[in-house]
């Protein structure tokens, strides 16, 4: 069940006020224009899920809240008074707090200094500093952690324990609305369970929470409705129990998800790749596959099963025990990560930004470093590195940009052209789609299927099974380290993949 953005007032006790609400907000750059028209409302004892993909003006929306910019039009109200933030800070003092994705913590300062900072008691030059410990103590005992020392530097404590601290500190200055931005991307699932425990407790204390993610499955977790934004416009919402994740995407990128996971007829060639009992030093444990031109072949499996592993392994970026990999009939298992360049195979890493990409360099940098000449022509590089832009679509200013300068969809996409330019006829993708927004997924989804048609083999690794199903030939699972049969997708469902993926015997499950 799907609601227009005017429907929203339906879904909660209408005899409850919104403590927060924004109508009508506009705001420009020149002649772009990021924000028309959009309203919001949340209630207290409320999480507001904020979606859409990069682009879409989350952002904007969230920087106008907390004051760090201003509206061109619009109103907003908080507690039903006029809210009017001059600065970020002044919008804390007034009861809204953003949490961002990158935490502004002092790592060098204890968890108490850290509550306080910025506001601290005291008398004349004197710090209070029974005040401080009690103020801090109290903010952590309401965000449920009363246990760990106020002594303790943040440098010293965990992400998912420093984000704690991020929130104590906004409830400590009397935070009423919160808004989280993307909290879960750098932690893992436990943490993730422990932030949403947090959540919930805050909720019942009648805190406003506005939770910003890109993972619609959290979303339908923690959220109780949601509010879509595209192309800076507010097209949706909706009570979230009552919407199936494919309405969100639907209305996020404007078509449907059978749209979202194109697979075109393809035609199968000869075998490009072959993994015969390849063992690492520690996982792979024993793979052997076989890839086919025209072919794209998922590997699915648990985090820590090895998949990403047998990846550097066949890519001759981590040593093996034995086995063999052969391309196009070639064994390369002795090959460098260059010579396999060489022979037609390339890889995107599971961490662009650490490993597949140097994002202090440009985009013409980043597609071209790895194949150079004795005599380089500036002018062709760029020129062969703007085709490939063209080709793909890469939103940038030009081929000189920096890549820290781009989404991460936009980012992905450079990684991909690199292999396009060095004209490679197998990929091997880990986790391509982790950290972009549905319609950067939906590009990359298209690429696949694109290469597919043009007769490369894609070897693709992921945690999210509806993308396996949706755009691979075969499916392989991978368990603790043992990579199993590949089988048809059209023979396989999600439960099975993940009854292999925990080595759980169908019969006994």
């Amino acid at each position: 069940m799907v609601f227009s953005q005017s429907d929203n007032s339906n879904l909660t006790n209408t005899a409850q006020a919104p403590i927060l609400r924004m109508e009508g907000v506009h705001k420009r750059f020149g002649p772009t224009v990021a924000l028309d028209n959009v309203n919001l409302e949340v209630r207290s004892g409320e999480v507001l899920a904020l979606v859409g993909e990069n682009g879409a003006g989350k952002s904007t929306l969230m920087k106008i809240l907390s004051g760090a910019y201003q509206q061109d039009e619009g109103k907003m109200w908080l507690e039903e008074k006029p809210y009017h933030p001059r600065n970020p800070l002044d919008a804390r003092r007034k009861g809204v707090a953003m949490i961002y994705q990158e935490l502004s913590l002092a790592p060098d300062l204890s968890i108490e200094e850290n509550i306080v900072l910025g506001m601290e008691p005291h008398f004349g030059f004197l710090l209070k500093l029974k005040d401080i410990r009690r103020i801090a103590s109290d903010a952590m005992q309401r965000v449920g952690h009363s246990n760990i020392p106020l002594d303790t530097k943040v440098g010293s404590l965990s992400v998912a324990e420093q984000q704690l601290v991020e929130i104590a500190r906004a409830i400590a200055i009397g935070s009423k609305v919160l808004v989280l931005d993307e909290p879960t991307s750098s932690l893992t699932r436990k943490d993730i369970q422990l932030l949403f425990n947090l959540v919930r407790l805050l909720k019942s204390q009648q805190h406003a929470i506005i939770y910003i993610s890109h993972f619609l499955e959290e979303v339908q977790e923690i959220s109780d409705r949601y509010t879509v934004l595209r192309d800076g416009k507010s097209v949706g919402g909706g009570k979230t129990s009552d919407s199936k994740v494919e309405d969100i995407i639907s209305m996020m990128v404007g078509r449907t998800v059978e749209e979202l996971y194109p697979h075109s007829p393809r035609k199968f060639g000869e075998t490009l790749l072959r993994v015969d009992s390849l063992a690492g030093v520690k996982n792979p444990k024993s793979a052997s596959f076989e890839l086919r031109r025209g072919e794209v072949l998922g590997i699915a499996g648990l985090v820590g099963a090895g998949r990403t592993e047998l990846i550097r392994s066949i890519f001759g970026l981590d040593r093996v025990r034995n086995g063999e990999v052969k391309i196009a009939g070639f064994t390369s298992l002795r090959r460098t990560p260059h010579q396999n360049w060489m022979h037609g195979m390339g890889v995107i890493s599971e961490n662009r930004k650490t490993e597949g990409l140097a994002t202090n360099l440009s985009i013409v940098d980043n597609l071209t470093l790895s194949r150079l000449t004795p005599f380089i022509s500036p002018r062709k590089l760029a020129r062969e590195s703007e085709r490939w832009v063209k080709e793909l679509l890469i939103k940038c200013d030009s081929v000189q940009q920096p890549i820290a300068d781009l989404s991460g969809g936009t980012q992905q996409k450079v990684a991909i052209a690199r292999l396009l330019y060095h004209d490679v006829d197998i990929f091997l993708m880990d986790e391509p789609t982790r950290g972009i927004d549905v319609g950067s997924k939906a590009q990359v989804y298209q690429l696949i299927d694109k290469f597919a048609i043009e007769g490369k083999a894609v070897l693709i690794v992921s945690s999210y099974l509806p993308e396996l199903m949706g755009i691979c030939d075969r499916i392989a699972v991978m368990c603790r380290g043992v990579l199993g049969p590949a089988h048809p997708v059209s023979e396989v469902d999600e439960q099975q993949i993940m009854l292999e993926a925990t080595g759980t015997e169908i019969g006994t499950a």
